[in-house]
């Protein structure tokens, strides 16, 4: 079946109500979709596939964060569209994205549990990891809904963390190895390269003047690794380039803003738009000012010989 995305309890039930087939489901906000994530949905594929059911899940927009405590919300690693697509890579059927506000935070933990997973996604089991909380207050723990899966008929089924390099997986994990620029780490534990996936935004042209040529990128996502030179890949038009990439302010320019600058290896064409995505491979070095554009130049000619030869003893 085509991977189903439902935005509200009567739409999920419009969909399949009808099927008489229950779910497999898991709850979460699924930020990074990283390598815990993936343990827990795998689970639930190949359970929904064993029992002949939907292998669910149920998430969220906003974030609960942007919704309970603006100012302390952590930048998001995904849109929710990048969420929903690298779902469905993983082999789920279908989505329901319950739209969170302050009301939905308020539903007692027993309530939500009817609500969601009993009368609209008709659950049969529910995947979720050990620390899982849900309910006004947090009030609801895995010892809870299994409680109430007793009840109501659904069996409950704790997913272990995954742990790379002695660290547990997690969201704040890879927000923490981004922040600090350890692209690799945040691969480890992403089980794929970071992106940034957007635009193509016409920049100032000083770079093309007076250092080398890059393609801009414009994009929504919150979370952008630590300022400075990365060896990346870069897909466009559906080929893959390697790269050099500056994520930065151009100090040397005097910019007020972040950039995200390419500069792609064997590519020539002088783009404007279009659609474009980095994916940050390893950190090069901080971001620096220069006495001028000549220095610059000559910095950035080093750093594109350093991505050569980090991509030429990758392979």
């Amino acid at each position: 079946m085509p991977f189903a995305t439902l935005h509200s309890e009567a739409e999920w039930q419009k969909q399949f109500s009808h099927s008489g087939r229950r779910t497999v489901l898991t709850v979460g906000n699924f930020d990074g979709v990283h390598l815990g994530h993936q343990r827990i949905l795998g689970r639930v594929r190949e359970l929904a596939t064993q029992t002949g059911s939907i292998a669910s899940v149920l998430t969220f927009y906003p974030h609960p964060s942007k919704v309970l405590r603006p100012s302390q919300s952590p930048p998001l690693l995904m849109s929710l569209d990048q969420r929903l697509a690298a779902i469905e890579k993983l082999g789920i059927d279908a989505a329901l994205v319950a739209q969170f506000t302050v009301e939905l935070a308020r539903v007692s933990a027993e309530d939500f549990v009817r609500r969601f997973l009993v009368d609209t996604m008709a659950a049969q089991s529910v995947l979720v990891g050990g620390n899982f909380r849900f309910g006004h207050g947090q009030a609801g723990d895995v010892n809870m809904l299994a409680d109430l899966g007793k009840r109501w008929g659904f069996t409950v089924e704790i997913v272990p963390p995954v742990t790379q390099d002695g660290i547990v997986v997690s969201s704040t994990a890879i927000r923490s190895a981004l922040s600090d620029g350890r692209v690799d780490e945040a691969k480890n534990l992403l089980g794929r390269c970071y992106a940034l996936a957007g635009t193509i935004r016409t920049g100032t042209g000083q770079g093309r003047k007076l250092v080398v040529p890059t393609l801009n990128l414009s994009t929504e996502q919150e979370m952008l690794p630590k300022n400075g030179v990365y060896a990346t890949e870069v897909i466009l038009q559906g080929k893959t380039y390697k790269a050099a990439t500056n994520v930065g302010l151009r100090p040397t320019f005097d910019g007020k803003r972040v950039t995200i600058e390419s500069y792609l290896f064997d590519f020539s064409e002088n783009l404007t738009s279009g659609p474009m995505e980095v994916r940050f491979q390893t950190r090069l070095r901080d971001e620096q000012r220069f006495s001028s554009p000549d220095a610059l130049r000559a910095q950035v000619l080093r750093d594109l010989e350093n991505a050569k030869g980090y991509f030429a003893a990758s392979r």
